[in-house]
């Protein structure tokens, strides 16, 4: 079976309807097992003491909203290219989702950052880029409300996604390109040497398990939302044409 019959709004709302238990159970279990274990179950560090756990909020929240706007990019191509509305109603679900991740972290990194750094907010690479795409997402979910032709609008987002993707990626990567800034390094990494310890780490992963599932369901949930407002629609204005 081909990835593209689920572009059919039919075959996708059975498919999310048998999947969409079990990604909220395993949300929850996820999220409910690695904030009890990460908040009451691990040590305070020597650094930061007990301010460090707030990576267990801080770092899900802040890669869930780079990876939100990633899918969000990926659903706007496909709709541009192949025109399917699942696919662009998908990424219209996603926004509202992907904008509270960013709150949450900007919220949870200014509480971590005013006993680290010794102020609120500052005007680093990453925080600049961070704040700017929260602002897109603002913008995108403003788009979307205010056209009232769906297409146009999924036309006119799907843009504004591709130009949104740049802070999306200096987001990720503002610590690489500029070596200045307040704002550590990556707390997961493929060197091992810069990864947390283990301590951390483990209980980290199944957070960031629980938030990515979070999101699926979320997704899935509103997506299934906005297809049965298309329907409503298209039968109200049905009914004012009959």
């Amino acid at each position: 079976m081909s990835l593209w019959e689920y572009a059919n709004p039919k075959r996708f709302m059975s498919a999310s309807a048998r999947i969409l238990p079990w990604v909220w159970g395993l949300a929850a279990l996820c999220l409910v097992a690695g904030l009890v274990w990460g908040f009451f179950f691990t040590p305070d560090d020597y650094k930061q003491g007990s301010t460090v756990k707030i990576i267990y909020l801080h770092v899900p929240a802040a890669m869930m909203a780079i990876n939100a706007w990633a899918m969000m990019l990926v659903a706007s191509l496909i709709w541009i290219v192949r025109r399917h509305h699942v696919s662009a109603l998908a990424a219209r679900a996603a926004a509202p989702v992907g904008m509270v991740f960013t709150l949450i972290a900007l919220a949870t990194g200014a509480l971590w950052g005013q006993p680290m750094w010794g102020t609120w907010w500052e005007w680093d690479p990453r925080l600049t880029s961070f704040l700017i795409l929260f602002l897109f997402y603002l913008g995108y979910i403003a788009l979307w409300a205010a056209i009232e032709n769906p297409d146009t609008a999924a036309d006119l987002t799907g843009v504004l996604c591709l130009v949104g993707s740049v802070f999306a990626l200096l987001s990720r990567y503002a610590v690489n390109f500029w070596n200045q800034g307040l704002h550590q390094g990556a707390s997961l990494s493929l060197d091992k040497q810069e990864n947390v310890a283990n301590v951390f780490w483990v209980p980290l992963l199944v957070c960031i398990a629980g938030f990515v599932l979070l999101f699926v369901a979320l997704v899935l949930q509103r997506t299934r939302t906005e297809i049965r407002l298309r329907r409503i629609q298209a039968l109200e204005a049905r009914e004012r044409l009959a």
